[in-house]
């Protein structure tokens, strides 16, 4: 079972990246939170993994630090809760945000996620109590590296809010709006956080 990998990035996008080991390209799945502190392609990176193994195919998915991966599991827990999800939701709420509208059952906050809703929202305030690492225990996140410009920003993050449950629509409108008040040339990471949170 594959628990930790390092090594080049060779491509990244904001839902995986690909790592060369040994000259073997490893996919792995990610959270927007992780992708916003991966360093460029080319450059080495470390991540935790949780390995899922099935009859066709075998999933990895990464982390950047041991307070997502515990998340990741906590959530994956859950019945209704796959590993797609559980990224879809980490791409959306940090851990600490999520250990926080836990303890305080703000369902509210939750149903705010792509992908959860009222019924998934209340599940997870119940079955996730006690099983989250709290704020103080979450790693120090390292400031993420601006990518260069590239033409295909904005259409990257259309897609990727897309990915997470958006609707195209409503996505381009986001997009639009945040490359409007940071420029055409914004990275990619910006123009996430700024759409993110235009629509939440």
């Amino acid at each position: 079972m594959i628990a930790h990998l390092r090594g080049p990035i060779l491509t990244k996008k904001p839902d995986q990246v690909i790592l060369d080991l040994a000259g073997v390209g490893y996919r792995v799945f990610i959270s927007l939170n992780t992708f916003y502190r991966l360093p460029e392609p080319g450059q080495t990176t470390e991540l935790l993994i949780h390995t899922v193994v099935r009859d066709d195919a075998i999933h990895l998915y990464g982390f950047k630090d041991e307070a997502e991966k515990k998340a990741f599991n906590a959530l994956c827990s859950i019945s209704g809760v796959g590993p797609r999800l559980g990224l879809n939701i980490l791409s959306g709420i940090t851990p600490d945000d999520l250990w926080l509208a836990v303890r305080a059952r703000d369902t509210k906050r939750l149903t705010k996620v792509p992908g959860i809703g009222k019924k998934i929202a209340a599940r997870l305030v119940v079955e996730l109590e006690g099983k989250l690492p709290p704020p103080q225990d979450a790693a120090q996140a390292a400031p993420a590296e601006d990518p260069p410009p590239a033409g295909s920003t904005a259409e990257d993050a259309i897609s990727a809010l897309v990915n997470l449950g958006y609707p195209e629509t409503a996505a381009r409108k986001q997009v639009a709006a945040a490359q409007q008040e940071l420029g055409t040339r914004a990275p990619l990471e910006d123009l996430l956080r700024l759409a993110l949170r235009r629509a939440i």
